[in-house]
């Protein structure tokens, strides 16, 4: 029946009581300054008129001229240009039609006023220390009510707590809480505006005692409950441990109930009859405890169980009107019609009314009305209006008619057919007209809408809707035509895709070969394009996301999709922060960027400390990828700045902003490699090395130099210096000190550096070495011994000894022996034998050497010579080898004799060589040769009583002995240095292979240009020189009718011919300039001495060239 209400209040020409659809809220708080507005839309047919009544009598809205009421609608609009105030009172509306009245609620106007507090002046507040305070706030009562706290500049402690009034509570005051601002704020939350009281002066002295007592609290249902534990108001000190219990059991977890202010407080969420009961708070401390005890009673204004709702009934059918409430206390229930209490309204015998229940038995048109229900109760009230419609109405189907539905095999249409009848109508679904639908998949809805579940296809055809009642009948049809169901048969898959990659997503589909179907692609919910597959070339960043394929028919709509990530380098990162700052090391943090679907897998961190030209930024570490935090070691003062870059597989991000500037601060390096050396026999050079400019750590760095005695009580003396050096004058020559340097800068003295130990300036030696003496005398080195000097004369350190050697009145070497042994002893090397030599030794320290020692004069014996010199090997003979040298460089000795050792190059492996011992007058030996191409190998030694010296070995070049008898053999030759010496090299032309080479060619040439003209000249053909040369020739004499030339001058051809038999052979040409070919390939008059023409040679007479062939053959 409730849906056949809907339909009828739809149709414009059935008739309907008045229906309130919109109101203001009961408490209505409005702004004076602006228009004030109550809400109040009715419906109904005829549309109602509407009325006001204000504080319970008729409000005459026409004759107030600061009043007006909404055409077609019963909202007021009051200006209250002047005596706003006289607005402030309860309204209620009125909507009226012919069939009845409908009441809105009691409306009650409030005018918004600015809270502000009274200008008052508090008094200090004198209170001694560990009794309770209260400070009251009393803010504004508004409307609204406003929600308060405090501030002041104390702290926030555990013993102060703010109560539900807004009043600020002190368990127990402390000599810290005197204070001269502890203010109370209100704010009001219509306009959102904050007020101040004006600040309370607290003042702390001594302390006393007072009780607890027990109290009860009464709240709303639905309401919050917040309890204060009062008994913090007048405890002693120590603060006491608060805990809560519900009727002596603990409180439980809720998540409705809250503890607040360090248990302080209790505030429980919606308020129902469950929360009634006992709230202890038990306080305890050292001294001992309390309770307070708060007893909570839950009141409940009236709400509904059951409202009444509009009838429609036709005559002489039965309704009822429900309206059931409840509350507490439980509310009174009465009844209205139209406004006028139902008591002494007309009395109908059809009517009855029972507490909360109204009941029409056989309805007439006289009960149609609006009844209103009021439920109330001590704490509110609750007003429902309801109308009862008396028609008569033969059934109407409302909506379209003769439908035709699409749907999809396996869905649940639902075919509509409202009605609309008084009395209510009859309603029958079937197929075609004939019978009724049942079964499990048939279903009607009471608004007379059938449902098919999981429809078939053999469900597909026309449907009839028919509904009667007394009055008659009214019918409709739908035709169903079901469709195959439409399915993605290729889904787009997710992919993950470096940037710059092409990307296709795929969405196949099947669907009913009748339904046309459109496919579309969307991107995060924007259409994108129409295609059935999507390709993406060259992705970026900006083509990540979801993307999905809709395929939509008019009757189903598909979709499927499909991510795409897109991986590329990763975000820099962002808000580089420095912290922890030392001296030589802070912390950087920074947050990471986005990785950009593909792992971080390190951070390279950079920095800059360059103050004139920024932006040169170098490397300073590599970290793992997890690392958004690192501690930086760094040098003192100088200014960083730091930069981020993140590392994946794909490569490096952007740099990151850079961090703020950082300064390291004060020094702290020594100065190194400290030194002190004389560079006179009374002065000390202290050096050390200089800092570098990042470890001045400061500006205007210098150095204090500290020195003193060694082994001496004398105070540490000290100098300041920028310079590197610092020079000590008037010391002893060759005294220790100790000394020390440290760096200096406007900020302080840097550490010192580690005590070293420097000498003053040396002098030269006072003595010799004595009884230098020589031994163990060899060839080439001897043994030296000599006595050590003493320390005292050195006037220095001893550095070494020096032993100068002097080789036939030459000063030839020096060699220093350092003092390691008690007695010092050296081996002299590098002699050269069966020479004599003089030397000496002194003693030398750092700058000078002292005087000389004894002369030593010794001859070394003799020993094995060097090589011969200018070793030379000659063919002064066709049959024999010559060989010839010099004496040796070095004879180290008496030359006694030579040993000749000599060899055949080509003999057969296990041949003895043969050897000559030679008289030392003898330096040539002359071997006979057994043939042109024997070669030997030469070995050649010096001897001495000692014994052979080195050898020098050579091998004999390849000689021929054939030059005289071969007239057009040329010879080359090449000189080659053989220890010192030279020697003439000849070689065989032609025995060398690129020669033959060329001759084998040209003899291959000739031959086929031979065979050519043969064959030319026995065809009769012309022989086309006239095309290969390069000048203008005569006309060809045509009068010879065998087709040959008449060639003359054949003298020409026989100098020709002649030159080729000359001793000036081909290789002339080819060893010289190349020979000049014609186009043909061919070298005919090439020979020549002049160039002539081809036309003056006469080729009528046999042609010789046996002689030409029979030279080639010769050179090859």
């Amino acid at each position: 029946r409730s849906c056949l209400l809907s339909y009828c209040m739809s149709l414009p020409t059935v008739r309907q009581p008045p229906t309130i659809i919109k109101q203001s809220m009961k408490d209505h708080i409005v702004d004076p300054k602006d228009t004030m507005v109550i809400e109040c839309e009715a419906k109904g047919n005829p549309h109602p008129i509407f009325s006001w009544r204000r504080n319970g009598k008729y409000f005459n809205v026409a004759r107030d001229t600061q009043v007006s009421m909404r055409r077609r609608s019963g909202t007021l609009d009051i200006y209250a240009w002047n005596n706003p105030e006289q607005y402030e009172a309860e309204y209620q509306c009125i909507a009226s039609n012919a069939y009845g009245s409908a009441y809105s609620n009691k409306i009650r106007l409030r005018l918004y006023r600015a809270p502000v507090w009274p200008r008052e002046v508090l008094e200090p507040l004198v209170v001694s220390a560990g009794l309770p305070l209260v400070l009251s706030c009393d803010p504004p009562p508004g409307p609204p009510k406003p929600e308060t706290y405090w501030m002041s500049s104390c702290k926030s402690l555990l013993q102060v707590s703010m109560g539900i009034n807004g009043d600020l509570y002190f368990s127990n005051v402390q000599f810290n809480d005197s204070a001269a601002d502890y203010c109370c704020n209100a704010r009001f939350p219509y306009k959102n505006v904050i007020q101040q009281k004006m600040p309370v002066v607290v003042k702390v002295l001594t302390s006393e005692y007072d009780c607890v007592f027990t109290v009860s609290i009464c709240f709303l249902v639905h309401k919050i409950i917040l309890l204060s534990c009062k008994v913090l108001n007048y405890f002693y000190l120590p603060t006491p441990r608060i805990a809560w219990t519900k009727n002596g059991d603990d409180l439980g977890a809720s998540p409705r109930i809250k503890v607040k202010n360090f248990n302080k407080m209790i505030q429980i969420q919606k308020a129902s009859f469950d929360d009634v009961g006992e709230y202890t708070c038990t306080a305890t401390n050292k001294i001992g405890y309390i309770e307070h005890t708060v007893t909570v009673r839950v009141k409940a204004a009236p709400f509904w169980l059951e409202k009444p709702t509009d009838l429609v009934l036709a005559p002489e059918e039965n309704g009822r009107l429900l309206c059931q409430s409840d509350g507490a206390p439980r509310p009174t229930v009465s009844w209205f019609i139209n406004g006028e209490p139902i008591e002494v309204a007309t009395p109908q015998p059809n009517r009855q009314v029972s507490g909360d229940t109204l009941t029409l038995r056989a309805v007439t048109a006289e009960n149609t009305a609006v009844y209103q229900c009021n439920v109330s109760n001590e704490f509110g009230y609750l007003l429902a209006n309801a109308f009862v419609n008396v028609l008569h109405a033969t059934p109407r189907i409302l909506g379209a008619r003769n439908e035709l539905i699409k749907v999809i095999e396996g869905s649940r249409p639902l075919l509509d057919c409202r009605y609309f009848g008084s009395p209510v109508p009859e309603l029958r679904w079937s197929k075609y007209g004939q019978g009724t639908l049942e079964g499990n998949r048939f279903k009607t809805h009471r608004n007379g809408t059938l449902e098919i579940k999981q429809i078939r296809i053999e469900d597909q055809g026309t449907y009839l809707c028919v509904v009667s009642n007394v009055a008659g009948r009214d019918e409709s049809q739908v035709r169903i035509e079901v469709k195959e169901p439409t399915l993605i048969v290729t889904r787009p898959q997710s992919m993950k895709v470096i940037r710059g990659s092409d990307v296709r997503f795929e969405c196949g589909v099947k669907t009913d070969v009748t339904t046309p179907v459109t496919t579309t692609w969307m991107k995060d919910k924007k259409i994108s394009l129409d295609e059935s597959n999507l390709v993406i070339t060259n992705a970026n960043r900006g083509d990540e996301g979801n993307y999905t394929c809709v395929i939509k028919s008019e009757m189903e709509q598909k979709s499927a999709s499909a991510r795409l990530m897109v991986m590329d380098r990763p975000d820099p990162p962002t808000k580089l922060e420095l912290s922890d700052p030392y001296e030589r090391s802070v912390r950087l943090r920074w947050v990471p960027g986005e990785s950009n679907h593909n792992p971080i897998t390190g951070k390279k961190l950079q920095y800059d400390d360059d103050d004139w030209l920024p932006g040169k930024w170098r490397n300073l570490s590599t970290y793992p990828g997890n690392l958004n935090s690192v501690i930086l070691h760094l040098t003192p003062f100088t200014y960083y700045e730091f930069r981020v870059i993140a590392i994946n597989e794909i490569g490096m991000s952007r740099p990151s902003r850079p961090s703020t500037r950082f300064q390291s601060s004060a020094p702290d390096v020594i100065p190194k490699n400290v030194k002190g050396v004389g560079t006179w026999r009374n002065n000390m050079e202290i050096s050390w090395e200089p800092l570098t400019y990042r470890q001045w750590n400061g500006p205007h760095l210098k150095y204090l130099v500290w020195w003193k005695r060694r082994d001496s009580r004398e105070e540490w003396k000290n100098a300041t210096t920028k310079w590197l050096k610092y020079y000590i004058y008037d010391a002893d020559t060759f005294t220790p000190y100790d000394i020390k340097v440290q760096a200096v800068n406007d900020f302080g003295l840097g550490p010192e550096s580690p005590v070293v130990t420097g000498y003053s300036g040396e002098d030269r030696p006072l003595t010799a070495p004595l009884n230098l003496r020589v031994s163990d005398i060899e060839s080439t080195q001897v043994t030296l011994h000599w006595d050590s000097v003493t320390r005292g004369s050195m006037m220095g350190e001893l550095k070494e000894y020096k032993v100068w050697v002097y080789y036939i009145y030459d000063r030839i070497m020096s060699k220093a022996y350092p003092d390691n042994h008690p007695e010092p002893s050296g081996v002299l090397t590098g002699l050269v034998p069966y020479s004599n030599y003089k030397l000496y030794i002194v003693v030398a320290n750092n700058r000078y050497e002292g005087p000389p020692s004894n002369n030593i004069v010794f001859s070394t014996p003799e020993g094995v010579p060097s090589a011969p010199r200018s070793f030379r090997i000659q063919q002064r003979h066709l049959d024999s080898i010559y060989v010839d040298w010099d004496l040796p460089a070095e004879p180290n000795g008496v030359i006694t004799g030579y040993s000749l050792k000599y060899q055949t190059m080509n003999a057969t492996r296990g041949e003895e060589s043969r050897v000559e011992e030679l008289t030392p007058n003898v330096t040539s030996f002359s071997v006979r040769r057994f043939d042109r191409y024997t070669r030997y190998r030469f070995s050649v030694a010096a001897q001495t009583r000692i014994g052979t010296g080195e050898w020098h070995t050579e091998e004999s070049p390849h000689y021929t002995t054939e030059s005289t008898s071969l007239p057009h053999t040329r010879w080359s030759t090449k000189q080659t240095l053989l220890s010192g010496g030279w020697m003439l090299d000849q070689v065989d032309i032609t025995t060398q292979g690129w020669f033959i080479g060329i001759m084998c060619a040209v003899a291959l040439m000739v031959l086929i240009l031979l065979i050519v003209c043969f064959i030319k000249r026995s065809r009769g053909g012309k022989y086309p020189v006239r095309e290969k040369k390069d000048i203008s020739m005569e006309p060809v004499d045509d009068k010879d009718q065998e087709g040959s030339f008449d060639y003359r001058g054949q003298s020409s051809m026989e100098a020709m011919m002649k030159r080729s038999d000359s001793d000036d052979s081909l290789v002339d040409y080819v060893e010289g300039s190349e020979i000049p070919f014609n186009e043909d390939g061919s070298f005919i008059g090439q020979y020549t001495g002049t160039r002539r023409d081809v036309r003056e040679l006469d080729f009528g007479g046999t042609l010789e060239l046996h002689s030409s062939v029979n030279t080639i053959y010769s050179l090859a």
